[in-house]
């Protein structure tokens, strides 16, 4: 079974700025994907990041992206935890871990199908830890996805 917990920053427009620094100091492999590239957006939000990912030495790996326009943030750069598991069909352990807390929680997107193909969902669990869930339905998974 393949599930990863991965920290992922969101920021108010600077989560490219943000990673770069933290690839300037950890190295890594560094990469990047916009929110024209990753929901086909074409306005002024085109550019920001929607995925960013920085895989550090010893496994460690980071996640950031901008926030949308209207989600809020504390300026500083706000934690949310992500989870993936690359093979639903098969193992469905996500699914049975939004079950049991989302009942308890501010579901802020539901999980279902998303843009780039894997089921998506967040929400604010009740002690207001924020939670991003991402489950392929093949077996390998998305590679948009962490």
């Amino acid at each position: 079974m393949a599930i990863g917990m991965t920290p992922y920053l969101q920021f108010p427009g600077t989560a490219r700025e943000a990673l770069e620094l933290y690839h300037s100091v950890f190295g890594g492999e560094l990469g990047f994907m916009t929110y024209a590239e990753g929901m086909g957006e074409d306005g002024e939000g085109r550019d920001r990041i929607m995925h960013g990912s920085l895989y550090i030495d010893r496994g460690i790996h980071l996640m950031a992206a901008d926030l949308p326009e209207g989600m809020p943030g504390n300026g500083l750069g706000t934690v949310a935890l992500s989870v993936s598991e690359a093979n639903a069909r098969e193992n469905g352990t996500i699914e049975d871990w939004w079950a049991k807390l989302s009942p308890h929680a501010e579901v802020t997107m539901p999980l279902e199908t998303a843009p780039w193909g894997d089921k998506f969902g967040m929400l604010k669990d009740t002690f207001g830890v924020e939670w991003m869930f991402n489950t392929a339905e093949g077996d390998s998974g998305s590679s948009a996805t962490p």
